[in-house]
């Protein structure tokens, strides 16, 4: 009986567009659409660990190169780069949104169009230091969304 309860939870978060590993809750994934010729986009999402996690790398069929990257000011330049780790703070929630941290989708093998889905496997390290991986689709959302007023001129 606890099996099927667990399975119908399951069932229901990833119908809701949430997804669950035993640690990390994510919620509202979606990748930013692209046009012919574009080469790379951006997957957002919000993740939130029970136990104090990290997100250490991803993955997509759809993507030759996929990585983890932070979108920081330096100086008056905004600066982007890939890096090895996001800390999940027990409890918090932390957001990967367009001009900050995100999954970066790059060498892309075909236009992503809205309403399409983007096969995601994120890799996360738990505070027992435990690799685990749990696969996502997220969808496809216009090529604009995201996006503040200023940056769509």
């Amino acid at each position: 009986m606890k099996i099927k309860q667990m399975m119908l939870a399951l069932a229901c978060a990833l119908a809701s567009g949430m997804a669950a590993s035993s640690d990390i809750e994510i919620n509202d994934p979606w990748v930013r659409g692209t046009v012919v010729g574009q080469q790379a986009t951006g997957a957002f999402m919000e993740l939130r660990s029970q136990n104090g996690s990290a997100l250490i790398g991803a993955s997509s069929p759809l993507a030759a190169i996929t990585e983890v990257h932070e979108m920081k000011m330096d100086g008056s330049v905004m600066k982007m780069r890939p890096i090895v780790r996001l800390d999940l703070p027990a409890g918090k929630p932390v957001k990967l949104a367009p001009g900050g941290y995100h999954v970066m989708l790059t060498n892309l093998k075909q236009v992503l169009k809205k309403g399409d889905a983007v096969p995601l496997t994120l890799r996360f390290e738990g505070p027992d230091k435990k690799i685990s991986e749990t696969r996502i689709n997220a969808p496809v959302r216009d090529l604009t969304a995201g996006a503040t007023a200023e940056h769509r001129h």
